[in-house]
């Protein structure tokens, strides 16, 4: 089922299931209110698809997830649990919105990741329970500063500028996440690619270790690492990020 956020006009955020080229709207935020409908469809034509979720909380990230991608990098990571971090809930937008590029010297990257929303408050969560605390999943776009990553030896700015965390375009709650295809585009062209089977931190193991760190709340995100492939953009082009069972994420970028 494909969850959708939208507006028609400007109006307030509405929630909607995407069934073909229509969006049945539903009565409230699934997340917390089930899916319960207002017998309205409304052509998706008609709407501006929203970021499907807008953290409460936080956005959580796992770096270098990908064997290919961690050799790319060539950085020593932790071998016996993922490496995380975070980006503000103020860096998310949703499909469609601009990327807007901060003046700062350097390379400002793609990297299209598989996204976990989460349904439900957890804490030390086992990892064979994980899946009981995934409402759906959603793409993202882990937008970054490289050089600054570099120039700082820590992340937190050169990954949390606004507009730096795109997602979207809806999240799928029922999807078999063991081998799907991961695309990055800039203005068509291929950048990146990968397939969910090759993360080395699976979803159970990333949920049970992310939630021994924090406390995770409905509407969480946790990014789950990019593939291999590196490559950045700049003012005027356009990054499109595909995964399989879920659809495109399109967001142009400008600078500020």
């Amino acid at each position: 089922m494909k969850i959708a956020r939208f507006s028609i006009d400007g109006s307030d955020p509405r929630f909607g299931i995407l069934d073909e080229d229509e969006i049945v709207v539903l009565s409230g935020d699934p997340m917390f209110a089930g899916y319960d409908t207002t017998g309205e469809r409304v052509p998706l034509a008609d709407v501006k698809l929203l970021a499907p979720v807008i953290p409460r909380s936080k956005v959580v990230c796992v770096g270098l997830n990908y064997a290919a991608h961690k050799d790319e990098m060539a950085q020593a990571i932790p071998a016996d649990h993922p490496l995380i971090f975070l980006k503000p809930n103020t860096s998310v937008v949703g499909p469609g919105d601009t990327i807007r590029i901060p003046p700062v010297e350097g390379r400002i990257v793609h990297e299209g990741e598989l996204t976990i929303v989460i349904g439900k408050i957890g804490k030390q969560i086992p990892a064979e329970r994980a899946t009981d605390y995934i409402f759906g999943y959603t793409i993202a776009n882990d937008v970054s500063a490289r050089d600054q990553m570099l120039a700082d030896g820590q992340w937190a700015r050169a990954k949390g500028y606004d507009t730096f965390c795109p997602i979207g375009p809806v999240i799928e709650t029922e999807l078999d996440v063991s081998n799907l295809e991961i695309s990055t585009f800039v203005d068509g062209e291929p950048r990146r690619h990968g397939n969910t089977k090759d993360l080395i931190f699976g979803i159970p193991e990333i949920i049970a270790y992310v939630s021994d760190v924090f406390t995770l709340l409905p509407g969480d995100l946790i990014l789950t690492g990019t593939p291999a492939g590196l490559g950045g953009f700049v003012d005027g082009q356009t990054v499109d990020i595909t995964i399989e069972g879920i659809g495109t994420l399109s967001n142009p970028a400008r600078n500020r």
